[in-house]
């Protein structure tokens, strides 16, 4: 499957998995962005400049066609903010991390030996943390909201150590432990509601 197929069925799925949250009147459609322009600029926002520059673009028409908003030069592409989670979560992914969702989506073994990584630098919501297929979060749970963070994907076997829960969001951790899709979440940057040691 090309790169672009993949994020087609990954921007796919991600959707239909979210469905839940607007039949419950979640989402955040009044904030996603909606020109071509809005699109590209909400994109670059999930990774430096410097990979951001030259990434692909790519985001989801009306008919839940993929359609290229801008060409890239460089590794990863980038897709704008999904609409269906209650967060704003632009996100681009390495080759190996178009690989490591390829194997999510389709529920297979993702690719031995080769480790991915993502930015979601404006951060981003999830249903879980422990189910990848979570439509929504569970009774009694709230959405996992993260700040702005790097996912290395496809490597917590070489990295032992790290906590399995979201509580807190200020260190490392693994989202998705016990699965194959285990992968480490390292924040970048603290939000101040989440840090203790923030001035008063």
């Amino acid at each position: 499957m090309t790169p672009f197929r993949t994020i087609l069925c990954l921007s796919t799925v991600l959707a239909a998995a979210s469905a839940g949250v607007l039949a419950q009147g979640g989402g955040h459609g009044a904030m996603t962005p909606k020109t071509d322009a809005e699109m590209i600029t909400n994109a670059l926002s999930a990774a430096p400049r410097a990979v951001a520059e030259t990434a692909t673009i790519i985001a989801m028409n009306e008919k839940g066609e993929m359609r290229t908003l801008r060409p890239g030069t460089g590794l990863f592409t980038c897709m704008p903010d999904n609409p269906m989670t209650p967060g704003n979560d632009p996100m681009c992914l390495d080759k190996n991390g178009m690989a490591w969702a390829k194997a999510w989506m389709e529920h297979a073994e993702p690719p031995k030996g080769q480790i991915g990584l993502g930015y979601m630098l404006a951060g981003g919501s999830d249903a879980s943390n422990d189910d990848p297929y979570a439509a929504a979060p569970a009774a009694g749970h709230t959405w996992v909201d993260t700040g702005p963070h790097v996912m290395i994907l496809n490597g917590v076997d070489s990295m032992q150590g790290h906590p399995r829960s979201a509580e807190n969001p200020r260190v490392p951790y693994v989202m998705w432990g016990g699965t194959p899709y285990a992968h480490i979440m390292m924040p970048v940057g603290d939000l101040a509601p989440q840090t203790a040691e923030t001035a008063k």
